[in-house]
């Protein structure tokens, strides 16, 4: 239920004030109206599976215990419908053990995919022809995407929201939940702790400092020294606080920066790098094909500066 109501929160809720059209969520189950749920919740989808042929982005959130041990095979109706929305081009996704289901309708041969750190070893086990990655928080392989438990799996639909309507929105629409604009998929997805060790939470003023100043030659020596610790001290308290090491922070928001100047500015393309952070337009461009894939002007090129509105269709939510 967590999980569902995760996608329901980003895609079902009309946020028509940070883009419109903004997407269009069908709750879709196994027999229309037939209630699925754990104990205390009950959900009636109004939608049958042919409804994820027609969709743009199918969601497939958890699947129940016994369908991940092999006690309960995943319905074929289920991996018959998310073959054929594949096939019809769909975006096939996955929020925490909904990378089960993708499993057993053959979405992730060949391809790698990560869960819930605590069943990866069981989806490695079962299905040996997919490379299980334990470590991360989501994976983009372009049509498929996978992610871990709980919050990683807000993490990847915010992805989601970021790849189809740029940074600047989805930076907006983790401000309106109250959670982290963008955590990199290759973030750590289990970290040693949620907090700081000590309560005064010394790491804040010193990343909300290096968020305001990105465009300056920014070391770890010097954000250590703005936090008063020792450089060791500060990367181990990096790697506790937020599961990635102070310059692998560094790069993800100087990439998410670059990004929203491309969406939203006509600066040049060595303007972008300069005040990202990233430097030269040669270094934009290395950095940008190694992490998002695209050059910086194919990017930009995914966001006039007019913004007309785009089409979204529909995103299809499949529950078992």
């Amino acid at each position: 239920m967590f999980e569902i109501g995760l996608a329901c929160a980003v895609f079902g809720v009309r946020h028509s004030n940070l883009h419109d059209p903004w997407y269009d969520l069908r709750l879709c189950g196994v027999a229309p109206n037939t209630a699925a749920g754990t104990p205390g919740f009950v959900l009636n989808a109004p939608y049958g599976l042919d409804e994820l042929a027609r969709a743009d982005t199918v969601i497939v959130p958890a699947v129940p215990e016994e369908c991940m041990d092999g006690t309960r095979e995943i319905p074929t109706v289920l991996t018959a419908a998310l073959r054929r929305a594949a096939d019809a081009g769909a975006r096939i996704v996955s929020l925490c053990n909904g990378a089960f289901a993708l499993a057993a309708a053959g979405l992730l041969d060949g391809r790698r995919a990560t869960a819930h750190w605590e069943h990866t070893a069981t989806l490695a086990r079962r299905y040996p022809r997919i490379d299980v990655d334990d470590q991360v928080l989501y994976i983009d392989e372009g049509d498929v995407l996978t992610s871990a438990g709980m919050s990683g799996g807000l993490d990847l639909c915010l992805h989601l929201v970021r790849r189809d309507l740029g940074a600047k929105v989805a930076n907006q629409l983790a401000r309106v939940l109250v959670v982290p604009a963008h955590r990199p998929g290759g973030q750590a997805q289990f970290i040693e702790r949620a907090v700081p060790e000590t309560d005064d939470d010394s790491l804040t003023p010193v990343l909300a400092w290096a968020t305001e100043n990105l465009h300056e030659p920014l070391a770890v020596d010097e954000l250590a020294a703005r936090a008063g610790m020792s450089p060791r001290s500060f990367h181990r308290r990096m790697r506790a606080a937020v599961g990635t090491t102070p310059l692998q922070w560094l790069l993800g928001q100087r990439l998410a920066r670059a990004q929203e100047l491309l969406e939203s500015t006509d600066l040049p393309i060595d303007h972008v790098g300069e005040r990202s952070g990233l430097g030269t337009a040669n270094n934009l461009r290395r950095q940008f094909a190694l992490h998002l894939g695209v050059s910086p002007t194919e990017y930009r090129r995914g966001f006039p500066s007019t913004h007309p509105a785009r089409d979204l269709r529909t995103a299809g939510s499949a529950v078992g």
